[in-house]
């Protein structure tokens, strides 16, 4: 089925382009993403294609372009006073990609739309746990690292379950909404949270995340069922080859989650207390049937390596540091046998 049509109309050409460049890239966008430079072009358009959302300038918004059936117009200012538009929800130009879209999409879902997207039935996602019963065990800083590699060639979404993920100070950012509201949308207000997910999604580098949960009680509130009915909504209408779930034992009924992924990487230790852990977690697979889950698990002995605070981007020490070349060489492994 066809895309509805999210237009960018911004008289600056290099702009307009390089946001739904931007735009096209995301695979959480359920839109035709569609750039106009000029208003007598934009509106041509628009007679013969119904637009879902327009994303304009202020400098090129119009007496015409109100006058169009559009459902959602949002405006692109530039700081300057808006004079006559005061109807309309703005944005910032001059921002962050992922920020300005964010805020595009929370104006767009806090709209109840009723559009209907149609579930994406031709791509296959895979979902790739990463555990283990054991701390310590540089769980995160193999999946993290695992993402940003398999981003280099493929679409891939991060989510990081944890009680404790620590992104902000180690990243040094602030989240505006994370995990946690886009559960709380999902309950809420059910059938809209493709739209959230686009207010929410951030990126490091080609690598898509959604920020993580600030409270343990967030994550704990959630059964089983909804992870994993959230998870199918994300596999169904977003573009994803893969969704990386990083998860911590906070998570209700974590063996049906677990059931339900392709893959797992279990990182462990080769102490002995590490040792006594993985047997009793196994000795428990088998005890509640749960063999098929043990099939999927490859267990990893990633390396320790040191990281300096500050000095360079920590996703990037990752990469092409020690725990890069172990990931790389453990997906050509896997490469070797499929």
């Amino acid at each position: 089925m066809k895309k509805s049509i999210f237009a960018v109309c911004d008289l600056e050409a290099s702009y307009a382009c390089n946001l739904t460049a931007y735009l096209n890239e995301k695979k959480s966008t359920p839109f035709e993403v569609q750039a106009f430079t000029n208003v007598e072009n934009l509106i041509a358009f628009a007679r013969n294609h119904p637009l879902e959302i327009l994303l304009i300038s202020t400098r090129a918004m119009c007496n015409e372009i109100k006058e169009l059936p559009i459902k959602r117009v949002i405006i692109l200012s530039e700081g300057e006073e808006l004079q006559n538009l005061e109807e309309y929800p703005f944005v910032y130009k001059y921002q962050a990609s992922d920020s300005l879209v964010s805020e595009v999409m929370e104006y767009y879902a806090a709209g109840s739309p009723q559009l209907h997207v149609f579930p994406n039935s031709l791509k296959k996602t895979k979902l790739y746990g990463i555990y283990s019963p054991v701390r310590r065990s540089r769980k995160t800083s193999f999946a993290l690292t695992l993402g940003e590699i398999l981003a280099e060639t493929k679409q891939v979404l991060y989510l990081n379950l944890e009680e404790y993920a620590g992104f902000e100070e180690l990243f040094g950012v602030t989240y505006k909404t994370d995990l946690s509201d886009l559960i709380y949308f999902a309950r809420q207000k059910e059938g809209n949270l493709i739209y959230k997910l686009n207010a929410v999604v951030q990126n490091f580098h080609e690598l898509q995340y959604i920020p993580p949960a600030v409270s343990p009680l967030d994550l704990k509130d959630v059964s089983g069922s909804e992870w994993i009915s959230f998870l199918q909504e994300i596999i169904s209408y977003c573009e994803y080859d893969v969704i990386l779930l990083d998860m911590g034992e906070q998570i209700d009924e974590l063996y049906q989650l677990l059931r339900r992924c392709d893959r797992i990487y279990m990182p462990v230790l080769e102490d002995w207390f590490s040792e006594a852990k993985i047997h009793q977690f196994d000795k428990l697979m088998e005890m509640l049937d749960y063999t098929d889950v043990q099939q999927k698990i490859r267990k990893i002995h990633p390396p320790a390596q040191a990281l300096v605070k500050g000095s360079q981007d920590l996703t990037q020490q990752l990469v092409w540091g020690e725990m890069g070349s172990f990931v790389r060489m453990l997906l050509w492994q896997e490469e070797g046998k499929e």
